[in-house]
């Protein structure tokens, strides 16, 4: 009886429910369109995009911008590649030290906590600048043209710390701790063989955040990078859109070369760009996605 009565007081009309079903709907449109444009105009002839505009449905079509891009085709596949293994090493090396850096913060048993916790949030609010930065890491490291010097600066997030703490306080039970402790095991074989495997959703969202941190991340081989060989693919692409810009813009090589300027891609190069460094994304987040929300409001329910 109590069942029946529960279930038809939670129970929705279906007015309600066509209403939700249409934002949902719309919600979705609204996150798959901007990524079809972009597609369909980095294809896109540049007389369209001038004369029409961006458009769903272009006029003519045109691959000069993925040509432009491709056209050293050695250089696009070796950023690739550095991309690739900044971003894997760069992700597992932080969601394991930010564990070990939360994971203590949530035992109410350690000492250190407030000293630690202090240390987190003193980093979110203040921060010696770029030039201290470039200063520690080119002098007193020595990383300057080092992949280390791109893996480094992303490693620890104070804010993703705090997620994966309140995660551990909220989902790992002392009494489990102890009852493992009871039959004879360590710290160490505590955090690897019952911490971790009880964590996996804060983990997958953590190893998301940073999958995409160090994916997009530029700013660093800006500061640390001048060797070609060693440029992400983020700032490669920087560099190609600069050089086009460059072109455009500079009145001596436009007079020189008119033919060039007039078929040298602009706003489909952009799109281009864009499309290319948001694919692996894409295929990654399907593999997260599981985890992802369960991990990021679990993590959040107290500070």
């Amino acid at each position: 009886m109590f069942s029946k009565s529960y279930r038809r007081e939670n129970r929705i009309s279906p007015l309600a429910e066509t209403i939700l079903n249409v934002i949902f709907i719309l919600l979705s449109l609204a996150c798959v369109l901007p990524v079809i444009l972009v597609i369909i105009v980095s294809v896109t002839h540049n007389d369209s995009l001038i004369n029409e505009g961006y458009s769903f449905f272009p006029s003519k079509y045109s691959l000069i911008a993925y040509q432009t891009v491709f056209k050293d085709f050695t250089t696009m596949a070796n950023a690739y590649k550095v991309s690739i293994g900044i971003t894997v090493v760069g992700t597992l090396l932080s969601v394991l030290l930010m564990a070990l850096y939360a994971y203590p913060l949530s035992r109410k048993d350690y000492p250190y906590r407030t000293v630690f916790t202090f240390f987190l949030f003193f980093t979110m609010l203040f921060n010696g600048g770029i030039v201290s930065r470039y200063m520690i890491y080119t002098q007193t490291l020595h990383l300057k043209d080092s992949y280390m010097a791109l893996i480094l600066p992303l490693l620890i997030v104070p804010f993703n710390v705090i997620i994966m703490r309140t995660f551990f306080q909220s989902t790992i039970h002392p009494a489990l701790i102890e009852s493992a402790r009871i039959d004879g095991a360590g710290e160490l074989r505590i955090f690897l063989r019952i911490v971790l495997p009880l964590s996996l959703p804060v983990l997958a969202t953590m190893a998301l955040f940073s999958t995409i941190n160090y994916w997009n991340d530029w700013f660093n081989a800006l500061l640390f990078i001048n060797k070609e060989h060693m440029y992400p693919i983020q700032f490669l692409m920087l560099r190609v859109l600069k050089d086009v810009q460059y072109i455009r813009e500079n009145l001596t090589v436009a007079a020189q070369n008119p033919e060039l300027l007039k078929n040298l891609p602009n706003e489909s190069l952009q799109m281009a760009l864009a499309f290319i460094a948001m694919g692996p994304i894409l295929i990654v987040y399907p593999f997260f996605q599981k985890y992802f929300v369960k991990g990021l409001t679990v993590g959040a329910v107290k500070g």
